[in-house]
């Protein structure tokens, strides 16, 4: 049964944003999470480990998220805030970083 087409998209801008929001955002969010942990948790080592398994469950689920958003471009927009505080985690938690 083909899909109906009044709820695929028409503009290829609009597939690209969420193609590469999902990808690329999907992707940058899941390794600054991962690293964020690995800093502020009390065993790095172990979520270093377990980081293996748990990035492809995280990065698959963000990459679907798009696609539920109308506009791809507010997809872009929540994945660039979602960056945006996990990289200012990221720098908090870096400052006193054990391994440097």
């Amino acid at each position: 049964m083909p899909a109906n087409l009044k709820y695929l998209n028409k503009s290829p801008w609009q597939q690209f944003a969420k193609i590469s929001a999902g990808i690329l955002g999907g992707y940058i969010i899941t390794a600054l999470f991962h690293m964020s942990l690995a800093l502020w948790l009390p065993n790095p080592q172990g979520i270093l480990i377990s980081f293996i398994f748990t990035f492809f469950i995280v990065w698959c689920t963000l990459l679907t998220i798009p696609f539920l958003f109308n506009n791809g471009w507010k997809a872009w927009l929540l994945y660039m805030g979602i960056i945006a505080i996990l990289l200012g985690v990221y720098i908090l938690g870096n400052q006193h970083n054990p391994f440097i």
